[in-house]
């Protein structure tokens, strides 16, 4: 019965915590202050290095909500960081200083920081129209295609290549490929900030949009019969490389519109895809 003892139970009647009867009888748990809690202070993504981060702070479509360097860090990189927050006019703030333990402890374990990040709002993405629309006028814009290439650190290799080498956008799909974190960013060394990253549903859609838009979808393969130097890489081209270990998938072969190889010494199984990117890119604008 209701407030009483039951047979064979030693003890008070157990209260019904968070009833009518007992509406504070549970105890809750303490929360942390909101400036303790990680979650409530942390928006973004903490980007770490120099490169990055000063490319970053650099760039007017991209919000900074925290700069924090290591106290040790050199008077040469603090004269940089202030001149980019001046040039910012008051949309920047005033770098934190705090010993290099207290900046490891906000980012991931073992993050090559140089002294240091900063947490920033990320970066809209383009779609593959934009991307269209921006290179209609051009006769020999480049785009690179990753087909589930996983590796953060290839395809922030891949970013900074595009970068130097003057392509107009990384096109990669929304599964099966790495978020923009610190790690690819410090791969891409401040190129982020300077190449569209596209993610698309359907990468043999895209493939199909970039055919019609006038491109030349171009596949690298090592077993491909013709070599990259053979080709004709004239007009606007989209190159296309595949997963780490795996190559392009069937169907993402089956869209190129031509399938090439880099020819490497026989001792050599296969080039890394972020090397291969490099290499492809060069060939590219390289005089003829």
């Amino acid at each position: 019965m209701k407030g009483k003892h039951r047979p064979g139970r030693a003890g008070p009647p157990r209260p019904r915590f968070g009833g009518p009867e007992h509406p504070q009888e549970r105890p809750r748990p303490q929360r942390p202050a909101p400036e303790n809690r990680p979650s409530e202070r942390f928006r973004g993504v903490w980007l770490y290095g120099i490169h990055p981060v000063l490319a970053a702070i650099s760039n007017p479509d991209r919000q900074t909500h925290r700069i924090v360097l290591a106290s040790e860090a050199d008077a040469a990189l603090r004269q940089r960081v202030a001149a980019l927050i001046q040039a910012r006019a008051g949309d920047t703030p005033a770098p934190e200083v705090m010993p290099r333990e207290a900046l490891e402890r906000l980012l991931p374990r073992g993050a090559v920081h140089q002294g240091i990040a900063a947490q920033v709002d990320a970066l809209e993405e383009s779609d593959i129209d934009d991307i269209i629309r921006a290179t209609e006028s051009s006769e020999s814009a480049r785009i690179v295609v990753l087909d589930q290439v996983t590796d953060p650190h290839n395809v922030g290799a891949i970013i900074r290549s595009a970068a130097a080498f003057g392509a107009a956008a990384v096109v990669l799909p929304e599964r099966n490929s790495p978020p923009l974190t610190g790690t690819l960013a410090k791969a891409a060394s401040g190129a982020v900030e300077r190449v569209p990253l596209v993610r698309v549903v359907n990468l043999v859609r895209a493939l199909a949009q970039l055919k019609q838009a006038g491109y030349w979808c171009i596949g690298l393969d090592a077993a491909a019969p013709k070599s990259l130097h053979e080709a004709d890489l004239t007009g606007k081209i989209a190159l296309i490389l595949g997963a780490e270990g795996e190559g392009l998938r069937r169907l993402t072969r089956e869209h190129c519109d031509l399938m090439v190889r880099i020819p490497i010494a026989a001792s050599v199984e296969s080039l890394n895809v972020s090397n291969a990117a490099a290499v492809a890119l060069y060939e590219f604008i390289r005089p003829r």
